[in-house]
């Protein structure tokens, strides 16, 4: 295969290569092994692997060169040479393998540390034939062709807990039935639009102009930088030993004021993660002191522990969009002035304390709600960075987090992202044509060698979740799920449906085991052609009959069922030509599931969990895989 787009570092006396290239890699079983970099203009560069011969190439006039070894079965530690004849690179401990490159949004970034059970699962990821390598968070105005850092690491105890969740499990059910070593490359950012991984022509963007755009976000957030180490610049010396900050008397006259709720960035603290401190003081009377109160300090992004008084009296880790509510017993406190302090600690992306007014206060028992003000506000270890919304823009993540991979020969694609895509119904609808046009993109660009119609795409459908953005029959968050399936008329690709395991309270749900296991399925029959169940029962027509719709579904999603048993299914709603829906009750028989409401005498269209939130949508098949939400109108 020659290389489109080769990579242009400077010259150097020793052979240079992309990042992917290290010790501890896994290349791509059963298929040739892509080896491509920078040396001097015009020397003869020798590349040996697993004991063969050396294969050779020269760098043309600009130093770059390609080439291509023999395809390997699964094996390995094996020692990779690379010879420009000055000085030889030699990379060792390379597996042959499988793999997998982990896309998308937060999802796909969570942390097995940050996922259910995760001293358990930390404890067992034992394997050190499954390995990740991690792309740092970065973006261009122009396709890069290097990394802007990552390594290869064999999982261990001492170092799975910062591995992608999805992708880790994901990896150990592929071991069990394959037994190869499998390589994760995870290319993730949290809140990621899907414009910002598709290139700018597959969005009839003008290169120059992007380009342009990329310098423009550089000078502004080097003027947003520069405010923020003023800010920074009043405390000589960080990071600082924060110990005793929670203290009731701590001399606060190097703190400064700050809003809240508000995200620390908006207060002029923008590019700033890591950990920082908030107090504030309430007042009570006696007797309110001796009833114990309830203390709301909003939304905090992305961790915290409280104090009131020197006494911790809550943490919540990693849910940024969950409203901290704390009961202060009587003990802490005290008649008069009482002290909070929050310590807050931020992973990336916005920080602090933020939500609605509302949702910052103290609460008597039996009283109302007074507000908290007058905060205070310290940093004490923290670290400037302002990637915060390059998430946001066409084609930045792609150039530096996807094209600097390519040709590097891959299984397969597992993708979980749309989140950022399903705020409003027009935004979803759009995902109809971005979602397929990404996937050809990416196929087109690695050229894939298999012998199966196209690189293996696998992705997992919206979990449920409370996203508040529901309007009557109008759910984003359902067209957005629609546009996933609809994209499975591409070949080679599948979905996991994720409805039944989310959190209506967390987009973050915490069972990402299932979710790896659902793709896993879905690459058995996908990637390795196993005959297996890997979906759930996907509707085939609808015929409406007096006041009953008759939903059919075809034999490939196994035989319906219910969770929990019996034959009432729910999730099922019913509308006439007046467009209404209305909660319909549906059964199992003989095969089908027969829909019929009484506020409907002659429907028209049946919906099966149509909302952001499909708690209570139950069908599934007797592999208790569910099925996915769906609709027969277009309205």
């Amino acid at each position: 295969m020659f290389l489109s787009a080769l990579l242009a570092l400077p010259v150097a006396h020793a052979v240079e290569l992309p990042r992917l290239f290290s010790d501890g890699m896994v290349v791509q079983r059963d298929q040739p092994v892509q080896v491509w970099g920078h040396a001097a203009p015009g020397a003869r560069v020798a590349v040996s692997f697993a004991g063969a011969a050396a294969i050779t190439a020269q760098a043309d006039d600009a130093g770059r060169w390609s080439l291509e070894l023999p395809a390997q079965t699964a094996g390995g530690p094996y020692t990779l040479r690379i010879d420009d004849g000055t000085q030889p690179r030699v990379l060792q401990d390379v597996l042959v393998g499988d793999v997998w490159l982990a896309s998308g949004q937060s999802n796909m970034e969570w942390s097995v540390a940050q996922s259910m059970d995760r001293d358990a699962e930390i404890a067992r990821a034992t394997d050190p034939q499954i390995r990740h390598f991690k792309i740092p968070k970065s973006w261009a105005g122009a396709p890069q062709d290097q990394l802007a850092g990552g390594e290869w690491v064999a999982s261990s105890p001492q170092v799975a807990g910062q591995f992608s969740a999805v992708a880790h499990f994901f990896a150990r059910e592929l071991r069990k039935v394959t037994g190869v070593p499998i390589g994760i490359i995870d290319s993730t950012w949290g809140g990621s639009r899907i414009e910002a991984w598709m290139d700018a022509s597959s969005q009839g963007l003008d290169d120059a102009a992007l380009a342009r755009q990329a310098e423009t976000l550089r000078a502004d957030d080097e003027r947003a930088l520069a405010q923020t180490r003023r800010n920074l610049a009043q405390w000589p010396t960080l990071p600082v030993d924060d110990a005793g900050w929670q203290v009731p008397d701590l001399a606060m006259s190097t703190w400064a004021p700050i809003a809240v709720p508000s995200l620390w960035e908006a207060a002029g603290w923008n590019g700033m993660d890591g950990v920082a401190w908030y107090r504030t003081t309430f007042t009570l009377t006696g007797e309110e002191a001796a009833a114990g109160v309830l203390l709301g300090v909003g939304r905090i992004d992305d961790s915290d522990a409280t104090w009131v008084n020197g006494t911790q009296v809550g943490e919540t880790r990693m849910r940024y969009n969950q409203p901290r509510r704390y009961s202060v017993p009587a003990a802490v406190l005290r008649a008069g002035v009482n002290h909070v302090a929050v310590r807050v600690t931020d992973t990336g992306g916005g920080g602090g304390i933020h939500g609605e007014v509302g949702e910052v206060f103290v609460q008597p028992q039996g009283g109302t709600p007074r507000a908290l003000a007058d905060w205070r506000f310290r940093p004490s270890d923290v670290s400037l960075a302002l990637v915060d919304d390059k998430n946001q823009h066409p084609a930045l993540l792609y150039n530096a987090m996807i094209h600097p991979l390519q040709p590097y020969a891959l299984r397969g694609v597992i993708w979980y992202q749309g989140e950022s895509n399903a705020n409003t119904v027009a935004d979803a609808l759009r995902y109809r044509r971005q979602f397929p046009a990404l996937i050809e993109q990416w196929r087109t660009q690695w050229r894939t060698q298999w012998d199966a119609p196209s690189l293996p795409f696998l992705w997992v459908q919206l979990a449920n979740f409370s996203s508040g953005v529901d309007k009557g029959d109008e759910s984003p968050w359902a067209t957005l799920r629609e546009a996933q399936s609809m994209t499975l008329w591409m070949p080679g690709t599948a979905q996991a449906v994720a409805i039944d395991i989310g959190d209506p309270a967390d987009i973050h749900p915490l069972n990402k085991q299932e979710v790896g296991r659902r793709l896993a399925l879905a690459a058995r029959h996908v990637a390795y052609g196993e005959a297996l169940p890997f979906h759930g029962p996907v509707p085939q027509y609808t015929r409406f009959e007096g006041n009953k719709a008759h939903v059919e579904f075809g034999t490939s999603g196994g035989t319906l069922a219910v969770r929990g048993g019996g034959t009432r299914v729910h999730g099922f709603a019913l509308a006439g030509t007046d467009q209404v829906f209305h909660p319909a009750e549906a059964t199992l028989q003989d095969g089908r599931v027969v829909v019929r409401s009484a506020a409907v005498p002659r429907p028209a269209a049946v919906r099966y969990g149509w909302s952001d939130n499909p708690a209570d949508a139950d069908l599934i098949n007797t592999d208790q895989l569910p099925a996915s939400p769906f609709r027969s109108d277009n309205w």
